[in-house]
């Protein structure tokens, strides 16, 4: 009996029925093999173990490709747990999958980890390295799965299996079980499990051929993690790490890892005295410090001027609304979990805003609207208030009271093409100014449930196509990925480590309209339904700051610099002349401070190229008798001796931010795109 496989580039061969997956590959391509790490049997990952009964397509998935590092992380983090399993004895394991950038697992270990038992792990994982483990792929009932699992003492795997079991019926992706995906495939009452030497592991797979195959891998650090995201249930241990196909690969990712360290936001907010969070204040809550907002007053005053002169329409709005508001609005039907709980006034319940939205419609719809209104473009720095789960909170990306730019665009359908042109290229206009020249954009098409016309969804999208086309990005599109109430396109800036950080949303709703019944009076006399673009450029004031001070390492562009410059005198008897000089900067609006510390000079300048500090004045004998400075720039550049008049003109053009195209605030209606 045999069975006929199709490749990928449409070569049809005959083979014994049964044969390996890895058996088509040596006889189709041996010198293949070195790079194969996995294949695809009509479209599903497998293993090069799986078998082949049937005629099928056979895909090869190389090491280093997407696809390809998945599934070694994947296996790396088995490896890992059986490491963990043969050093702790009686280690319970939860949930090990891998993810962007490596993989983790959830362990409850005997003891207490540290980071110091992490070279102790790794050195086992280097060891069953050595012995060529397989993966090997076996197959239980449900039923059978679950003893299988009691059997091993492994109470979470048992946990799994029982909400699979007692859940049978729960659709893709629903609600309790999207965590789990990584260790079952739902839909069949067959459980695969793997075995790597000793340790035996519920999951689906697929995984390497065996342990040889991983040989380029770090574990990194160690983190808490509730069971299954509840802060109810017990206090996991996550060990994380990395792997990839080779160790030069490796090392450039480990080099990433120690900048991004260097450049965390939370140390340098901290070091730079930016901002903090207190635990009596609460949990994701910021309090701003004078230099953090100084810069966030920087951002704000560009970001209202430059929309006061692109046609927006400034407005403020109250931080509590009343429980009827969030009714219509359908926020207390499903966001009620992210909102802060009801306070009681006069016999009417109110609550903290989660989102700006329905208040800019009630100022829309505080008087009677025409066709000749419209374009509407509402602008607000509104702060909200979210209640994010505490093991989320993460500085200044993940927090729980923010300030989102956003704005709301209320247009005909005529004009909805040049508006989301208009949003999308002002978008990148302010990107672009705080240093951001590298994105990535996708569009997401209307899901199967959704609401509005599909006319209206088709018009929508093609306007967001447009936009993203004449602003020449590079985009994807999410197919049937936008939300329920109206298609979107996400942009995402690159920092300079070249992460990506989604800022700008710039988001279609016919779902509020209806619920509010907005509408405008059009020019047959008749009201007509208006269409609404949700628009944030930034994200959140509090969220970017982070993603700024992470992609300039807290040097800050000069303009953006708390202190632009700090002038050192040698000695006391110098400081009348420090003061001069820092005077004559602050009368040309530069952000001056003299050192008049009892410190030694080396100290004062490392402490202002420690506080990154773009300029460094020195002054001394020779200076206070020749009216000039001695001159550092940030990054250790020494430029010598100069006149402050001449130090003053080179530094002039660096005080204010490099806004470019020129012309972007001076249009007036269609599209701003150059």
């Amino acid at each position: 009996m045999s069975v006929v496989v199709t490749l990928d580039d449409g070569r049809r061969q005959e083979f014994p029925s049964g044969v390996t997956v890895l058996g088509v590959l040596e006889a189709i391509d041996p010198a293949a093999k070195k790079e194969t790490i996995g294949a695809t049997v009509n479209g599903h990952p497998v293993d090069l173990a799986s078998r082949l009964d049937q005629d099928a397509h056979v895909g090869f998935v190389s090491a280093s490709s997407p696809e390809g590092l998945s599934m070694l992380r994947h296996s790396a983090a088995h490896l890992m747990a059986a490491a963990v399993e043969a050093l702790f004895p009686g280690s319970k394991f939860a949930i090990g999958p891998a993810i962007a950038d490596g993989f983790y697992y959830d362990i409850e270990p005997p003891r207490a980890l540290t980071p110091e038992d992490l070279p102790a792990v790794e050195a086992k994982m280097r060891e069953l390295i050595e012995q060529k483990l397989p993966f090997m792929r076996f197959e239980l009932p449900l039923k059978e799965a679950i003893a299988k699992a009691t059997a091993l003492d492994q109470p979470y795997k048992v946990e799994i299996l029982e909400t699979i079991r007692d859940r049978a019926t729960a659709g893709p992706g629903g609600g309790e079980l999207e965590e789990l995906e990584t260790e079952v495939d739902r839909g069949t009452d067959l459980v695969s499990f793997y075995s790597t030497g000793r340790f035996v592991d519920l999951c689906r797979g697929p995984h390497v051929l065996d342990s040889s195959v991983i040989r380029a891998f770090k574990l990194t650090h160690l983190a808490g993690a509730y069971w299954r995201g509840d802060e109810r249930r017990p206090m996991l241990t996550r060990i994380y790490g990395t792997a990839f196909q080779t160790q030069e690969a490796l090392e450039q990712h480990l080099f990433r890892l120690e900048e991004a360290k260097r450049r965390d936001h939370r140390r340098l907010g901290r070091d730079l005295d930016l901002f903090s969070v207190d635990d009596e204040v609460g949990g994701g809550l910021i309090l701003w410090h004078p230099k953090g907002a100084l810069v966030r007053k920087l951002i704000e005053d560009l970001w209202r001027e430059e929309h006061l002169k692109n046609g927006y329409d400034l407005v403020y709005t109250p931080h509590v609304g009343r429980a009827k508001l969030w009714e219509t609005s359908g926020h207390l039907d499903f966001y009620r979990e992210y909102m802060y709980a009801k306070m009681e006034m006069e016999g009417n319940d109110y609550y903290v805003k989660p989102m700006n939205c329905p208040f800019h419609i009630k100022v829309f719809q505080s008087k009677v609207r025409s066709y000749r209104d419209l374009p509407l473009r509402f602008a607000e720095l509104g702060t909200v208030y979210r209640f994010e789960r505490a093991g989320v909170l993460h500085g200044l990306l993940r927090v729980r009271g923010f300030t989102q730019d956003d704005a709301h665009i209320f247009c005909t359908p005529e004009q909805v093409v040049d508006e989301v042109t208009r949003a999308v290229d002002f978008s990148l206009f302010f990107l672009r100014a705080f240093g951001f020249d590298e994105y990535e954009a996708c569009i997401a098409t209307r899901p199967e449930q959704a609401i509005g016309e599909p006319a209206l969804w088709d018009e929508a999208t093609e306007a967001l196509r447009r936009a993203a086309d004449r602003a020449g990005l590079q985009y994807q599109i999410e197919e049937r990925g936008g939300a329920f109430y109206g298609p979107k396109i996400d942009l995402k800036v690159k920092d300079a480590l070249g992460r990506p950080w989604q800022c700008t949303t710039v988001q279609f709703d016919f779902n509020l309209p209806e619920r509010f019944d907005v509408t405008y009076v059009g020019d047959d006399n008749r009201p007509h339904r208006p269409f609404m673009v949700h628009r944030a450029l930034l994200g959140s004031l509090e969220r970017f700051f982070g993603v700024l001070i992470e992609h300039h390492a807290g040097a800050f562009p000069m303009w953006l610099a708390p202190v632009q410059v700090r002038v050192v005198p040698v000695a006391d008897r110098f400081q009348p002349y420090a003061r001069q000089v820092s005077d004559r900067l602050r009368a040309v609006k530069a952000r001056a401070e003299v050192d008049a510390r009892n410190e030694k000079v080396g100290f004062k300048i490392r402490d202002a190229e420690t506080q990154k500090i773009p300029y460094i004045l020195v002054v001394g004998d020779k200076e206070t008798t020749g009216g000039t400075v001695s001159v550092r720039k940030r990054g250790g550049q020494d430029l010598g001796v100069m006149p402050i008049g001449e130090l003053i003109a080179a530094i002039q053009g660096e005080l204010r931010p490099a806004l470019q195209p020129a012309g972007l605030a001076q249009c007036e209606g269609g599209s701003i795109h150059q």
